[in-house]
């Protein structure tokens, strides 16, 4: 039988339904691209996270433990 111009539109009609329905599936999602995140779509509608600024000194208990430590050596010379 010999393909019908009907038959070569539905044919191309489907290959290009099944190449859409592949492209929507293998989008939407966050990736990590050379050390940057890249948002998905829906990055507008997500919601805000807030993170506060820590203290500036990373080792805050651990200098408050050494003054106090200094303090008190001080304190005992004094004696």
């Amino acid at each position: 039988m010999e393909a019908t111009k009907q038959d070569t539109n539905w044919t191309l009609v489907l290959a290009g339904l099944t190449l859409v329905g592949g492209l929507v599936t293998s989008t939407g999602c966050q990736v990590s691209v050379a050390g940057q995140t890249i948002p998905s779509p829906y990055y507008l509608h997500d919601d805000v996270q807030y993170f506060p600024a820590g203290p500036e000194n990373k080792l805050a208990n651990e200098t408050a433990a050494l003054k106090a430590a200094a303090a008190e050596a001080k304190s005992q010379q004094r004696r």
